[in-house]
């Protein structure tokens, strides 16, 4: 039946993974590239080494079939992070600014106080903040010189990471992204499903510049047959944590997922009628199929993974991030630090970009166990933090709540637990850990007729290990109460 490859580019890495026809993972392909950081709490990437990983991945994953037949690709994206190119070369005119990028926290600040907040919530779904593309997309047009004119003379383009592959794949041919992607801009109106005049205005956009918006399962074009050895039709596009919901079947209202990587994503399903949120989520499209949306409400923790990371590469505590199961099993009971990985501000539902991080309940006894206990917990309040919003804003469906998880994190036994427990609801894992990447080879292979539908996809999900919570609940309130009392002091600082 041949196979389908899926490209997941993602924050760190890119990669690409071949699916067959039963939607197993055949081969896969991985490779890192640098992160760059000119200023504190800026973040950027060359896209010229996305494009390269990219390529370089694909190439690889598929010397591992020869003669494989590709039906198609899909692309999953880190979303958010925004590049701006020469319409005639394909070259950016700077580095892409990456979702976790502060660098545009005073305008997101200047126009709250301008009264544009509840406009841009309204139309958007989004908090004025500097997470999301338009402010960054604004930035580079001020400050890259010539940018603004050559923009408005029709010389230059914008997109997300998935546009900009989509263009570099098919020669040039196709400026196009998907409404999930579009719908984390801050430039999409995700009622009317169209860009907004209104908020391009606001930021100064210039709207030639926009991609076509599709649907997530649709004809972005062909890739240029000397790029991968044959041309290949690109026919499914979602952005990751768009991506992840859809490759955990999340396809009814009151369904969860949160996925767990360098950051953390929860995203419930809410049906066809956007919710508008009370307590600072994001009201986002979870996918849209044969024109029509369906939603979601978002909460987005901006380091989970990443805390683990910091304990390797920064403190040096740890040799290897596996390291931090068996440290936190190992930790002393008797303390009870917390740490509040605040080190780009806190988002969901905190949503404050100045804030930075903190270590409370210290001691001289304290070691790599106690962090590493820490660090992991840490993923989990934050998660509450999210389920706790979610819970306030939607009131539909019933039953059981359960949290379906992925992502490099969710292979940790322990971390996994101690969110069942923190959360007080059962956690399930899926055997295919990889849904991000099979959410996309899934919109790709439904749209070419060689996966299944909708419902038999979501009856072929198949859960690995469910955690039930075992902690009593006094104990559960009185941990999380402490960390709420740990991120208040590390806000008033």
């Amino acid at each position: 039946m041949g196979y389908i490859l899926a490209i997941d580019q993602g924050t760190t890495s890119s990669r690409a993974i071949l699916f067959d026809g039963a939607m197993q993972v055949a081969t896969t392909a991985q490779q890192e590239f640098p992160q760059h950081f000119p200023q504190s709490g800026w973040v950027e990437h060359d896209p010229e080494d996305l494009w390269a990983t990219t390529l370089a991945t694909c190439r690889k994953a598929m010397a591992q079939i020869p003669d494989a037949q590709i039906a198609a690709i899909g692309i999953t994206n880190q979303r958010e992070t925004t590049v701006v190119w020469d319409k005639s070369t394909g070259k950016a005119i700077h580095n892409a600014i990456v979702w976790q990028d502060r660098r545009t926290a005073e305008t997101c600040r200047s126009l709250r106080e301008a009264g544009h907040e509840a406009m841009v919530a309204e139309r958007t779904g989004l908090l004025l903040d500097p997470y999301f593309s338009g402010t960054k997309l604004a930035w580079i047009l001020d400050n890259v010189a010539g940018a603004r004119a050559r923009a408005e003379a029709g010389e230059l383009l914008f997109g997300t990471v998935d546009s900009y592959l989509i263009w570099r794949l098919t020669g040039g041919r196709v400026h196009a992204t998907d409404a999930t992607n579009a719908s984390r801009t801050m430039l999409y109106d995700i009622r009317d499903g169209r860009w907004s005049r209104r908020m391009c205005d606001l930021l100064n956009v210039p709207m030639q510049m926009l991609p076509k918006v599709r649907d997530c399962a649709a004809d972005f074009g062909e890739t240029d047959a000397d790029l991968l050895g044959k041309s290949i039709p690109i026919r499914g596009v979602a952005g990751d944590q768009q991506a992840a919901t859809v490759g955990q079947a999340c396809f009814q209202p009151g369904m969860m997922k949160s996925t767990y990587g360098t950051g953390c994503f929860a995203l419930l399903n809410t049906g066809e009628t956007p919710v508008v949120s009370q307590n600072r989520l994001l009201t986002t499209i979870a996918y849209q199929l044969d024109g029509v949306p369906t939603y979601a409400l978002e909460g987005s923790i901006f380091v989970a993974g990443a805390v683990v990371q910091w304990l390797r590469d920064g403190l040096k505590i740890i040799a290897d991030a596996k390291d931090t199961q068996a440290n936190a099993a190992a930790a002393d009971d008797g303390q009870d630090v917390i740490i509040v990985p605040a080190f780009t501000g806190l988002g969901a539902p905190y949503w404050n970009a100045e804030c930075r991080g903190a270590v409370y309940g210290l001691t001289r006894a304290t070691g790599a166990n106690e962090m590493s206990r820490a660090a992991l917990q840490s993923v989990g309040f934050q998660t509450r933090d999210l389920l706790e919003a979610m819970r306030a804003d939607w009131h539909g469906g019933g039953g059981e709540a359960v949290l379906r998880v992925d992502g490099g994190m969710s292979a940790s036994d322990w971390t996994m637990q101690f969110l069942a427990d923190v959360i007080g609801a059962p956690v399930d894992r899926p055997t295919v850990l990889e849904t991000t990447a099979l959410g996309a080879a899934w919109l790709a292979g439904m749209q070419v007729g060689m996966y299944p539908a909708m419902d038999e996809f979501a009856r072929e999900w198949h859960r690995d290990r469910r955690f039930e919570p075992g902690m009593q609940a006094d104990v559960r309130d009185a941990k999380y109460a402490r960390w709420q009392r740990a991120v208040a002091a590390t806000l008033s600082v």
